[in-house]
């Protein structure tokens, strides 16, 4: 969820919610005050309006007593008279919060209550008072307490004027209503705590646990371990931000694991061309000494030993020369220089090239171009013919037989050109071969082999003939020979 809907969200929640529940808890305990004030008091009509009204809700709470007393007053008064009729009707106003006063002339006769505060004597209204402009309703009279004062005048048996008070206490109703408003209150109060703690738990596992994920990937990253993963399931800004950070992390590790291998090749390619340049430095050393202690004592040895010491100086430039290229591989800065080639002059050309030098080693070379012959191709000269003399001098390093020969086919092959060299060397190992164009790989990995060689020869030319568009692989079964594919593309003219 996006922050901007989780925040939309939070904000109608924080309204809405409390709002709801908030009613919910107020209509439930007005229900429940209802039933009780119902039970208690005996208000049949809404007691909503008597929450709205308190003056209306203490007046009503003795109606029934008002009623009965005023009858009483008018029908039979001597009942009046009877402390036995006025206990009972007293005891009936106890559970109302209010109690009866009889005023008999001016002097009070009976009181339900012994504890009646002096000031509530004094002011109690006279007889037939003008104050009550609605008797059944009483009015409220303030002293060393607060009560409601209904009365009810009447003539004694022996024609003696009195009145009937009904006293309603405000000190004994008023904490049930300050109860009641505390049990809202702090209703209210748990409510914004549920909402708020609701509301909490959401963001924190919406924003802060994927916060403190990154904040733990961030210490990891820093104290250089990427060997960890962020996991999100989140489809908002921070979601995204943790996935973005774990491809961060994933790059990383990339990046120090092809570093460590790129070191780890560079240690090998210093040991193989250390190892490599070492031999023929020692044996044009060898040489040289001997040329200079007189062994070579005639011309021809002479010749010999002078050839030799060019043929291991010519090794040692190889090596150098695979160094330099091997760096401009390493950086992408092999430098091409394309032209159209015709295909049978270019391989012409190579076989012949190659062809002395293998000659002079007892190799039979065979050369078939099965293509037309004005078939061009898009390519560099110079590092098309690295490719194949890497690959010749690759197969003449490993050729083991009496009689040594290599293959060189030409094939038309649609949009490419496909050329095979072939040898009937030792072969390479079925499990060798998905590697032999890896860079420093070498399936005799002794030091001590007279092969030589510093391990790039193949992949060099892997990258050039990649590099002109084209594919290389290879098929090769143990003792028996080995041949390599490589495609170059053709050349072909747009029409406009």
């Amino acid at each position: 969820m996006r922050l901007r809907t989780r925040l939309i969200i939070s904000f109608f929640i924080i309204i809405i919610v409390p709002v709801l529940l908030a009613g919910a808890t107020i209509w439930g305990f007005g229900h429940y005050q209802k039933k009780a004030i119902h039970q208690l008091y005996n208000l049949e009509e809404n007691p909503y309006d008597y929450f709205v009204n308190s003056f209306k809700v203490l007046s009503r709470i003795t109606k029934s007593t008002y009623e009965e007393l005023q009858k009483t007053a008018k029908e039979a008064p001597q009942k009046l008279e009877d402390p036995g009729y006025l206990d009972k009707i007293n005891k009936e106003l106890e559970h109302k919060y209010s109690y009866l006063i009889l005023r008999r002339g001016e002097e009070l006769v009976y009181e339900g209550k012994q504890a009646s505060w002096d000031s509530l004597r004094e002011s109690l209204p006279e007889y037939d008072s003008v104050v009550l402009q609605n008797p059944g309703s009483g009015y409220y009279l303030e002293g060393e307490g607060q009560a409601l004062l209904k009365q009810i005048d009447m003539e004694f048996p022996n024609g003696d004027k009195g009145s009937v008070f009904i006293i309603t206490s405000l000190e004994r109703f008023l904490p049930d209503v300050k109860e009641i408003i505390l049990d809202l209150l702090i209703s209210i109060v748990l409510i914004l705590i549920f909402t708020a703690g609701m509301l909490t738990v959401w963001i924190y596992q919406g924003i802060i646990n994927p916060i403190h994920k990154l904040q733990v990937a961030a210490q990891n990253i820093k104290e250089g371990n990427l060997d960890f993963t962020i996991e999100t399931d989140g489809r908002d800004e921070i979601g995204e931000l943790c996935r973005n950070f774990e491809e961060m992390r994933y790059r990383l590790k990339q990046s120090e694991e092809e570093m460590l291998a790129g070191e780890k090749e560079n240690r090998v390619l210093i040991s193989n061309i250390s190892h490599d340049l070492k031999t023929p430095i020692t044996a044009i050393k060898g040489y040289v000494e001997g040329l200079m202690d007189g062994v070579a004592d005639t011309p021809k040895k002479q010749e010999k030993y002078i050839r030799t010491i060019y043929n291991k100086a010519n090794e040692m430039d190889t090596l150098i020369n695979e160094l330099t290229l091997y760096s401009r591989i390493d950086t992408n800065r092999i430098p091409y220089n394309f032209n159209r080639i015709n295909v049978a002059d270019y391989f012409d050309d190579c076989v012949e090239e190659v062809g002395l030098d293998l000659e002079a080693k007892n190799i039979k070379l065979t050369y078939i171009d099965y293509a037309d012959k004005d078939v061009l191709i898009i390519a560099d000269p110079e590092q098309l013919r690295r490719v194949i003399n890497n690959i010749i001098s690759n197969s003449v390093k490993y050729l083991d037989k009496k009689q040594g020969f290599i293959n060189i086919r030409i094939r038309d092959v649609g949009d490419f050109i496909q050329v095979e060299i072939e040898d009937n060397g030792r072969g390479i190992a079925g499990k060798d071969l998905p590697y032999i164009f890896d860079r420093f790989y070498r399936t005799d990995a002794s030091r001590n082999s007279s092969t030589g060689g510093s391990g790039i020869g193949l992949s060099i030319v892997k990258k050039i003939i990649e590099d002109h568009g084209g594919k290389i692989w290879a098929n090769s079964k143990e003792g028996t020979g080995t041949i390599m594919y490589f495609v170059i593309r053709k050349y072909q003219e747009v029409i406009n």
